[in-house]
């Protein structure tokens, strides 16, 4: 991975989902001693960790950093050191259970509300039917509860620890226990989990590939506005930076 593009400081690999997914797929096979975290860069992390040292190291230690949102594709191009497309979370989930029903990978899912985490999992059981999903928890547990959850992640040792709880508590929940957790892979996906449970819809493949389906959203979701507040900023702040 020789060529990145400069996001406000932060180093972003110019791979394709392709080369995303091969390279995770290389870490699997090698069964490193130690995690491999897969961070999906967004605009809220990337604004975060201008202030945040900590969810910072976290994104600097991280094996894998992919485009996830637009506005960071679009801010690399405008800077002349253009990424190649978009590896979302959602995106680069789907394109791993595929490969892994191919090789017989084995995941972990924790996150969403108990229902959706049930659903998704029975959805993926069903469509990728070589999968082995090793265990699954929701993403409201207790704090009392924690200790237990990352046990029984680290006892069942999954190729693949998918952490539905949002970013960046999920980078920072895997972060915290990078070393407990014994899995190879270990990647936050947002509501991925509720995506493939069928709660929430997806937007259209061709408002995806113009690159609106922060729009899409909103407008299925306007109580997402105040989110999506932090669009232009990123793209201000991100196209004037300088390094310090």
């Amino acid at each position: 991975m020789d060529n990145y593009s400069n996001i406000m400081g932060i180093p972003v690999p110019q791979l394709t989902m392709r080369n995303s997914v091969e390279l995770i797929n290389k870490v699997i096979e090698q069964k490193p001693p130690e995690l491999f975290h897969v961070v999906t860069l967004n605009p809220e992390i990337a604004m975060a960790c201008q202030q945040d040292q900590q969810l910072r190291s976290i994104l600097d230690g991280a094996g894998l950093l992919t485009a996830d949102g637009i506005g960071i594709v679009m801010v690399s191009r405008l800077k002349g050191n253009p990424l190649p497309e978009r590896v979302t979370g959602c995106d680069l989930l789907l394109h791993l259970l595929e490969a892994g029903n191919q090789k017989k990978w084995s995941f972990y899912f924790l996150g969403a509300d108990e229902a959706t985490s049930e659903k998704a999992s029975k959805v993926i059981r069903r469509t990728y039917p070589n999968v082995s999903v090793l265990g699954r928890h929701h993403g409201y547990f207790y704090p009392m509860e924690e200790a237990q959850i990352v046990e029984e992640i680290g006892s069942l040792q999954p190729d693949v620890l998918v952490v539905a709880l949002g970013a960046p508590f999920a980078e920072r929940w895997i972060y915290k226990h990078k070393d407990q957790l014994h899995a190879r892979i270990a990647i936050g996906v947002g509501g991925s989990l509720d995506v493939i449970a069928g709660k929430v819809k997806r937007a259209p493949e061709l408002w995806r590939k113009l690159g609106v389906e922060w729009l899409y959203r909103l407008l299925h979701q306007p109580s997402r506005w105040r989110r999506q507040l932090i669009l232009p900023r990123f793209a201000l702040r991100a196209l004037f930076y300088k390094e310090r």
